[in-house]
This record gives structure tokens, sequence and C-alpha cells, in this order.
């Protein structure tokens, strides 16, 4: 055992499970928030059934891919290059660059209005969208150009946790009756406004396709093999029900608050509403800080997924200094100017940006269940006839939420 490896039952629990809380700090952002607090004020508890269904079927995405890492020692693009050949592989990645352009789109939208009616507030004039873009973007580019960001996301994180943390506790607070939230576990597509949209915008944020491919790196790195494959899979058995809770949380608190009052998420600042029952005139403060946190930091890996993706495909080391991964980079991030440039309205056009996800994920479900399926990946070890009926189950719900993504856009 390397002499830094934990010793501590306690220490030892919380390693095998950081994998796993990298992914909450990457879903738990500017999207998720956004998309379940319009879900709460709009709809009630009555979609809590989404929140289920999008984790229970990322974690089967995620046991899935953490055994094909586990078997094959290779990052997911790269194994579908080598078995179903570049261009299919080439469409993958421009699909999902897409989703995290619109992303990018989305959450420097969200980002921008949020400071500007804050600072609105502070100072009686509110500072430009677009003079806040562009400072945002210097201050992450100017970061990451000197590498020295890590500090500065651990901050953000730490600002988003308490965020999380706030939702919770406002949650048992206004937290709906208990016979409403029952209901909202069968599935039922309200009749009322664009739920379409905002169901695949849930599923968008929860069952992302880079964090389902940034789990192979982050299998890789933490080494596991066949023998922790237990761990891989109560890692994400963790992760994702501490997920849950928390989306949970923050539809709870628009359903107790925004939804009784019949008012919509129609701007950012109206989340602020979410937690006034725990902070009061400090929510507009809290909410803000963390709403920052969260968008600057889910920011840095959607500008950073280009370079990792050419990396991945192309079997490289991630020399994040390199000019070509540097220019891609500036790019990303440029696309956060078009809504402060051209306008728009930041709330529905996150939402939007959320439900682009789904339209590639049948696709993807598909080639990693043929993949763990084939004799020469899975050798010795073929998947259980759970896991397949999981990955059946998780490609008709993935098919299903396409549908729903191409109605709610189309709307």
């Amino acid at each position: 055992m390397p002499s830094n490896a934990p010793t501590s039952p306690a220490l030892k629990f919380l390693s095998s499970i950081l994998p796993g809380i990298f992914m909450i700090g990457y879903v738990i952002g500017t999207g998720s928030v956004t998309t379940m607090a319009s879900a709460g004020a709009s709809y009630g508890m009555s979609l809590t059934w989404t929140l289920i269904l999008a984790s229970l079927f990322t974690h089967i995405m995620v046991v899935a891919l953490s055994r094909l890492t586990i078997l094959t020692g290779e990052t997911t693009l790269h194994l579908f290059r080598r078995h179903f050949g570049a261009p299919v592989t080439i469409f993958m990645i421009l699909a999902l660059v897409s989703t995290q352009l619109a992303s990018i789109v989305g959450v420097m939208a969200i980002v921008t209005d949020v400071f500007r009616e804050w600072t609105g507030m502070l100072f009686g004039v509110g500072l430009p969208t677009l003079a806040g873009a562009i400072g945002f973007t210097l201050l992450l580019l100017g970061l990451y150009w000197v590498g020295r960001h890590q500090f500065f996301l651990n901050l953000l994180a730490a600002l988003v946790a308490l965020m999380g943390v706030a939702f919770l506790f406002t949650a048992a607070l206004v937290a709906p009756d208990p016979s409403t939230m029952i209901e909202g576990l069968a599935p039922r597509i309200p009749d009322v406004g664009n739920p379409a949209l905002l169901i695949a915008s849930m599923v968008g944020t929860t069952m992302a396709g880079v964090v389902l491919i940034t789990r192979s790196v982050l299998v890789l790195e933490k080494g596991w093999t066949m023998a922790e494959y237990g761990e891989s899979v109560r890692d994400s058995a963790v992760s994702m029900t501490l997920l849950f809770f928390i989306n949970a949380a923050i539809m709870a608190c628009a359903a107790g608050t925004l939804f009784v009052e019949h008012q919509p998420v129609e701007q950012a600042i109206d989340m602020v509403r979410t937690l006034e029952p725990l902070a009061g005139k400090l929510a507009v403060a809290g909410f803000v800080l963390g709403i920052l946190a969260a968008g600057l930091s889910s920011l840095f890996p959607n500008y950073l997924l280009g370079p990792w993706l050419y990396a991945d495909f192309n079997g490289k080391e991630r020399d994040m200094t390199a000019p070509l991964f540097r220019g891609m980079v500036i790019v990303a991030a440029l696309f956060g100017l078009i809504v402060p440039l051209f306008g728009g309205r930041p709330v529905p056009i996150m939402i939007a940006s959320q439900a682009l996800s789904p339209l590639v994920m049948p696709l993807f479900v598909l080639f990693v269940w043929v993949l763990i399926s084939k004799k020469e990946v899975a050798g010795k070890h073929p998947p259980s006839p759970l896991l397949h009926f999981g990955m059946a189950i998780t490609l008709l719900f993935s098919t299903y939420m396409l549908y729903l993504a191409v109605v709610g856009l189309l709307s």
C-alpha cells in the first residue's frame, strides 16, 4: 500500500467516494439550480419522479462506464474510436461539444443577469451584462493561463456546498405536504406550459454527457481494478443518492415558496426567493454568491472539454499549456458573450441548453452497452443479467427523453 494511502476506515471511505463527490460538484451548478427551481415553481413536486429516474439511470451508466474502464484501462472515447471507427466517434465528440457550448451560453447568461440585478440593488445601477461577461471571462481565462485556478475552484466548491446546505435546510422549513410529495413519485406530464422541455432539461443536467465521459478519466486516476469494482458501484450509489436529495431540496424550496404564490421563475433573480424563509434579507447575498460560485466553477470544465475530448480521441496526454488547447479554450470561452451581446431571456436559454444533452444520449448508452457486452472487452467478467436489464431500460428511458427534448425545443 502506498505510504500516502488513508489508513483509518473513515478516511478510506471518504477516499473511495471522491470520484462521486466530483460528479456532484460538477452537476450541482447553475443549470441544475435554474432547472429545479423552475420545475418547483411551475409544477410543485409533481416532477419528483423525473429526479428519481434521472438519478437511477445516471447511476446505471456510471456503473457501466466504471466497469468498462476497469476492464480495458482505456478512456471512453478512445474505446469508441477503436471499436466503432473514427467518423462515428467524431460525430459523438461534435454532439458533446455542442451541448457544452450551449451550456456555456446559458450559464454565463444566468451569472451575468444575477450579478446585474445584485449590483443594481447595491448601487442603484446594475453592471451591464456584457461588462460582467467580459470581466468573468477574463478572470477565468487569466487563472487558466497562469495555472493558478485550483485554489479558486476549491473556494468556489465550498461556496456551492454552502448553498446546497442552505437549500436542504430551507426545504425542511417550507417542504410541501407529504401527500403532495408522494403524488409526485407517480410519473405524469403536466398539461400546462412546456413540461417536455423542462423534463428533458432536468434529465440533461443530471445525466450529462460530459460527466459520463469524464468518469472514465476519474476511474483511471483512481486506479480501481475488478477487485474494487464494488467500491466503484458504492461510490456511484452514494453520489447519486446525495444528488437526488440536493436536487429535490431545490425543487421543494421553489414548490414551498414560488409555487404556492403562483410565481414562476421568469428571471434569474426570482430564484432568490426560494431561500428567503431561511436567510431573510441575507437570501439575496447568499444566493448571488452561491450562483456565481456554481456558475464560474462549472464554466471551467466546460472550457476544457474540447481539449479533453481531443486528447481522449487521439490517446494523447492532456497538456493544457499546448497552443492548440489554449486556442480551443479561448474559442469556447467566447461563447459566453453571446447572450450579453445579442440579448435573450437567460432562464429559458439555460433550460433549453440543458435539454440538448438528451439528444445524443441514446447513442451513447447503446455504444457503452455494446462494449461491455463484447467478449473481447469483458473477458472473464461478462456483465450480469441485472446490468443488461439496467442498460436496456436506460436505453428506453434516454430515447423517450430524446423525444421529449425534441418536442420541447420545437415548442
